[in-house]
């Protein structure tokens, strides 16, 4: 039996995501970061889907000693993997200012980018004994609002200037696709796989943030008339994760059609690249990864 694992699984397009997947047979992993949150979605999913090859592992995207934790426990119980997605992210609307990780890094950097680094290079072992490995990193198709927009080298984390919930989160995603890029031309000879995923607008639940501003709370349900249900873009996840015709399909940029579209000139640049992965190893460097 095949072998996936979502972090963020336990919600959203992750939940639907495991559901799906599950359902092809599967066996799901889903990581969450709140046990009692996990393990009910862990008891939801088994009941939608008829089936007990459904696991929970407790895992912190922002904590390396979380991720740690979570890669022994995850290769205590497995041998082998064969999918891993990086679902879970940091993406707080109503946030004002930063807010550091238990490695005092800024969570939205260490959530969205950094994490799914340190969690794919523990697991690639697992990862480079199936049949074909495949990893996904989800983007967003928000960042064509931003088309110059460039990680910054030296400040990632807003230290030195006005932070902005939604330049962080961007930010973390173009570093993101741009991981993509780099791992799926590492790993080519290892028969690992590595796409992105640009997930479109999906319906939330506004009411996850108390918090924010009646104005946006108006943009979101604005935004909601043209948004797809998480179900329809968990969609894209499965398809990538399992379709057969796609084992030699690498270093691609998939929206929520299914079709390959292009990230920035700035993202598919390899000096560019280069840069922030060299900055990405600085991190992981102090972290001792």
């Amino acid at each position: 039996m095949k072998k996936c694992i979502i972090t963020g699984g336990n919600s959203g397009i992750g939940k639907q995501a495991a559901i799906q997947i599950a359902q092809k047979g599967y066996r799901v992993i889903i990581g969450c970061r709140n046990e009692e949150r996990g393990k009910q979605a862990l008891e939801e999913i088994k009941k939608l889907t008829d089936t007990n090859d459904v696991e929970f592992v407790i895992i912190d995207m922002a904590s390396k000693n979380s991720i740690v934790k979570a890669v022994d426990e995850i290769k205590a119980r497995h041998e082998v993997l064969d999918v891993l997605i990086h679902n879970a992210a940091d993406f707080d609307i109503s946030r004002k200012k930063p807010v550091l990780s238990p490695d005092g890094i800024e969570t939205i950097w260490a959530t969205n980018h950094l994490g799914p680094v340190i969690l794919t290079a523990s697991l690639l072992p697992l990862l480079q004994k199936s049949v074909q490995g495949r990893v996904l990193t989800i983007a967003s198709k928000g960042l064509v609002m931003y088309p110059n927009l460039k990680v910054d080298l030296d400040d990632p984390e807003f230290k030195h200037r006005k932070f902005s919930v939604a330049k962080a989160y961007y930010q973390s995603k173009l570093a993101q696709i741009m991981f993509t890029y780099r791992l799926a031309e590492k790993q080519k000879e290892n028969n690992i796989t590595a796409n992105c995923i640009r997930v479109t607008n999906v319906k939330i639940d506004i009411n996850r943030y108390p918090n924010v501003s009646a104005f946006m709370k108006w943009v979101y349900k604005l935004k909601s008339k043209s948004s797809i249900s998480a179900e329809e873009m968990a969609k894209t996840y499965t398809w990538l994760a399992i379709a057969p015709e796609l084992c030699n399909v690498s270093g691609k940029y998939y929206n929520e059609k299914n079709k390959v579209v292009s990230s920035s000139k700035y993202s598919l640049d390899e000096k560019n690249i280069d840069d922030v992965m060299k900055l990405t190893h600085v991190y992981l460097d102090k972290l001792n990864c």
